[in-house]
């Protein structure tokens, strides 16, 4: 046993109607030498109110989710005794065990930490066993369909079981096949390392021919004969998902015999129904080496999704490298005790985080390249930009007073519209991004700016005036295109708010579209109206109706509402199912059988793109839990934008998702 050796567990008991909740802190020293003068910090997604009172403790600190106590004066924590603290007042109260604290440690009284272990968040109401891991259905005898694929092809006819080949033998063919074969063997080798779904003819590989043919880059027809199958395509997508596809059947006709077949006559004949079909990865709030990243778009590829919207910045880290600014990555990157961004949602006292060196992307965005995804990169902005400030404070207003926050309760985080030095920032960035990747699409996020940002600044309120000046009833115009608040009410604030972020925004654009490429944007983007919509996009993220909204004032949406397409929502209300909860619990079932165009008009349809899953990582340090929240919805997202709304099943889908990949191989 070691001198100090911690252990952190927390409890909670929801609130009785009329009542507070109960979060329970106890700290116990399971060492041989005494603790006094000391700091106890954690974090989890759960977070107190900026002033809670803790019963038997003060509260030091409270950076959004990351809290620091102490215990009465005087206290000292003896080997083998506990100190236990309590808080009744939290602006984000747990409703799953993720949410709790997942990392702790201490603060010595000569700022030494030392870790504590953690324990998973109990409730006083269920047992506790913390859920993770994909679960997965059992393969039935009699599945509904005999050919195990995901998503569902567009048309499937005259399917005659034959005998299942032991691999796939691709012959050579037309330019576009080779450069598909090759991604497909790299593909399989990546998801499925050792199953040799690739092999030779003289190791029982069954030859895949391919021919061209006319139609939509995307679209493919497979032919099965006893002797041998034919792919035919136009483009390198189109024959690379026809691989994907008979890659799938073989692996169900292999690995479940009794269910599955692999076809000796008949055809399938497929194309996508939507044209964006997307996954998003918030790579801030955890940090994913590249190494993860390039699995993603394995699993995306093989989902047969085609956008991979990647989330690079946000309040807690910027990660990816900018030539022209070396600070972002040596101070924004990284999360730790004494560092200019604090210990957050499961990262301790030790510097934590990483980043993409530009050789890095360079090689991800190729990859994805061969994929057939095309990568968006987001930097968010002007809110959620904390650590941009940190690693940055010349691009703050230097005579700013005063101080608002972030619903996450992140203080002063919006780059500054009316600072010279936040607009030049902003346009070295863009142009290194626009270098980097060549979907020529730049997510400029512009979600979740605070009422009341730059309220406190000399530079924004003198902007704000002249702006006023140019035009009269410019504010009006603005407070009619801003969202209205929790409580259902606009208020002169949040219009000049949306006035200076519109602004912000419009001269963004305009070096977006000089670079030759298009924005995308957060809904929140709409707010006065500026963007060019011949040049941008936007992703609605709160629900259907504001899509449609948004798309008959002529905007380009991808549908991504919370409720149903942000898969770091719980799978259910039982708590020890991970993830959030602020959007609601959907099941597989519940994400499956979703309309993202739901009551949408014939001129709202003409601006619907497609959709797109999200997955937001603050519940997601252990990895567990990430392939328990995304599988198998990513799936039932992807069939949703691929497969016709009249063919699509429950049935059929969950029984083959048993046999789609995830990220990391945990099962339930």
């Amino acid at each position: 046993m070691t001198d100090h050796s911690l252990l952190f567990e927390t409890f909670w008991t929801p609130a009785e109607p009329g009542g507070n909740p109960l979060y329970v802190l106890h700290l116990t020293n399971n060492g041989t030498a005494p603790l006094s003068g000391f700091t106890l910090c954690f974090n989890g997604p759960a977070r107190l109110v900026a002033n809670a009172d803790i019963e038997n403790g003060r509260l030091v600190r409270r950076f959004s989710n990351h809290t620091e106590i102490a215990p009465p004066q005087g206290f000292v924590l003896t080997p083998g005794a506990s100190w236990e603290a309590k808080a009744r007042q939290l602006s984000y109260p747990l409703r799953h065990w993720s949410d709790g604290a997942r990392s702790a440690y201490v603060v010595t009284a000569d700022d030494a930490t030392i870790p504590a272990r953690v324990l998973p968040t109990a409730s006083t109401i269920v047992d506790n066993a913390p859920l993770r891991g994909t679960a997965r259905a059992a393969v039935p005898f009699d599945p509904p369909e005999q050919l195990a694929v995901i998503p569902w092809p567009q048309q499937v006819t005259g399917i005659v079981a034959g005998q299942t080949p032991e691999g796939l033998a691709l012959s050579d063919g037309p330019a576009a096949a080779n450069t598909a074969a090759d991604a497909f063997r790299d593909l399989t080798a990546q998801l499925f390392p050792g199953e040799a779904v690739v092999r030779g003819a003289h190791e029982g590989g069954l030859t895949v021919h391919f021919a061209e043919r006319a139609g939509a880059a995307e679209a493919y027809r497979i032919d099965f004969e006893a002797r041998g199958v034919l792919v035919t395509a136009s483009a390198a997508a189109g024959f690379l998902y026809g691989l994907i596809t008979l890659g799938q059947i073989l692996r169900g006709a292999k690995r479940h015999r009794a269910s599955f077949v692999f076809p000796s006559a008949g055809s399938i004949e497929d194309a996508p129904r939507m044209d964006f079909r997307g996954c998003h990865l918030d790579v801030v709030r955890q940090f994913y080496a590249g190494d993860e990243v390039k699995r993603l778009l394995a699993v995306m590829a093989w989902n047969k999704l085609n956008r991979f919207h990647w989330h690079l910045t946000d309040d807690e880290a910027w990660r990816i490298e900018i030539s022209a600014y070396p600070e972002l990555t040596e101070r924004a990157a990284w999360r730790g005790h004494g560092l200019a961004v604090p210990s957050m949602l499961g990262s301790g006292a030790l510097p934590t985080g990483g980043y993409y060196t530009q050789d890095e992307v360079r090689d991800i965005v190729a990859l994805a390249g061969r994929y057939a995804i095309e990568v968006i990169p987001e930097i968010d902005v002007p809110g959620h930009s904390f650590a941009t400030l940190q690693a940055l404070p010349e691009l703050r207003d230097p005579d700013e007073t005063g101080e608002y926050a972030s619903v996450q309760g992140v203080p002063n985080n919006c780059l500054n519209p009316a600072q010279p030095k936040a607009a030049a920032f902003m346009d070295t960035v863009l142009r290194e991004l626009a270098t980097l990747f060549p979907s020529r699409v730049l997510h400029i996020g512009a979600d979740e700016v605070p009422l009341g940002a730059w309220s406190g600044s000399p530079m924004a309120l003198a902007m704000l005036a002249e702006l006023a000046g140019e035009e009269a009833g410019r504010a009006h115009k603005y407070r009619n295109n801003v969202e209205t608040n929790a409580d259902g009410a606009d208020d002169i604030e949040g219009a000049t708010t949306a006035i200076l972020q519109a602004e912000f925004l419009r001269r963004v654009q305009e070096t977006v579209k000089a670079l030759g490429c298009i924005s995308g944007g957060w809904q929140e983007a709409a707010h006065g109206d500026v963007l060019d919509k011949a040049a941008s996009y936007l992703v609605g993220w709160r629900d259907v109706p504001v899509s449609a909204r948004l798309a008959g004032q002529g905007y380009d949406m991808v549908v991504s509402p919370g409720q149903a397409y942000y898969l770091d929502m719980a799978q259910s209300v039982d708590w020890n199912e991970p993830g959030a909860g602020w959007a609601g619990a959907p099941s597989p079932r519940d994400t499956y059988d979703f309309d993202p165009v739901e009551g949408w008009t014939v001129e709202q349809l003409t601006h619907f793109k497609g959709i797109q899953a999200c997955i937001w990582s603050e519940s997601m340090a252990d990895r567990g839990v990430f392939d328990r929240l995304v599988f198998p919805r990513l799936s039932a997202i992807a069939e949703t934008a691929w497969t016709p709304w009249t063919a699509k099943n429950w049935d059929r889908f969950i029984v083959n998702a048993a046999l789609m990949p995830n990220l990391y191989g945990h099962w339930a």
